[in-house]
């Protein structure tokens, strides 16, 4: 048995190794790719998400999870903000540039700035430092439930709402304005959708958090703001049929006029 090997039954057990080995047969796991300059949290992060049958990469510099994650096409990204050669910020830019691959960025700030400046450059969710190895599961597992669904799903009915100049499909994860592709992150797709899915209903922070993060989500109401906000800048001027309301002291809701 390997070091890497015993230090996996150390923390899990044996049972987990031949669970491993059987989850491989029957499933293609989820790529995730890992980027800290702290090598020890590479491989505790490493170890837990391997326990759990994904395949992981890690990378200890921007500069190297940007190549890497052009390399390994991952399925979701844990990000530090401060790294070597190009910091979080910046990878978080390049990865946007050509993926809507989830991104949960990992801070040891927890400022609202970096949180707010996060979800603004397309991530989809944040964790601060120190955090629990088993926190970081859950929101793995979640962000992926959100942005992939259950591909065993029965329901595979193309999923599009119309408005005038305003194209939403949730099934490609596309959003048209004018009939022109506008480059959108997931989770701000998903909310959009959500809203225009049932116009004129208004929607507390805390139901949108509810209903379009899951009820999982560990974030605050400020995310659902942030999200509108950006949203608001790709869809201002669109047109005058329709439009991002703020239902002040309430919420939000997508108002059509007849």
């Amino acid at each position: 048995m390997s070091n890497y090997e015993q230090i996996q039954v150390l923390l899990f057990g044996h049972r987990h190794l031949r669970n491993l080995n059987e989850r491989k047969e029957d499933i293609m796991p989820n790529k995730i790719l890992v980027v800290d300059d702290d090598l020890n949290i590479c491989e505790l992060l490493k170890l837990y998400l391997e326990n759990d049958g994904y395949t992981v990469f890690t990378a200890n510099d921007g500069q190297e999870a940007v190549t890497m994650f052009q390399n390994k096409t991952p399925d979701l990204v844990l990000l530090d903000i401060m790294l070597p050669k190009m910091d979080g910020w910046q990878v978080c830019r390049e990865i946007r540039k050509t993926s809507k691959a989830p991104i949960i960025m990992l801070t040891a700030k927890g400022e609202t700035f970096d949180k707010v400046l996060g979800l603004e450059l397309g991530a989809d969710d944040y964790v601060v430092k120190p955090f629990d190895a088993k926190e970081v599961m859950a929101r793995v597992k979640a962000v992926l439930r959100r942005t992939k669904g259950d591909s065993d799903s029965a329901d595979n009915e193309k999923k599009v709402v119309v408005y005038d100049n305003l194209e939403i499909n949730i099934t490609n994860y596309e959003m048209k304005v004018k009939g022109v592709p506008v480059d959108t992150p997931p989770k701000e797709l998903e909310l959009i959708y959500h809203f225009a899915s049932n116009p004129n209903r208004v929607y507390t922070r805390d139901q949108l958090l509810d209903e379009v993060w899951g009820f999982d989500y560990y974030g605050d109401s400020r995310t659902v703001d942030v999200h509108v906000k950006r949203l608001r800048e790709k869809l201002e001027g669109v047109s005058d049929k329709w439009s991002l309301k703020t239902v002040w002291g309430v919420g939000y809701k997508f108002e059509t006029k007849e």
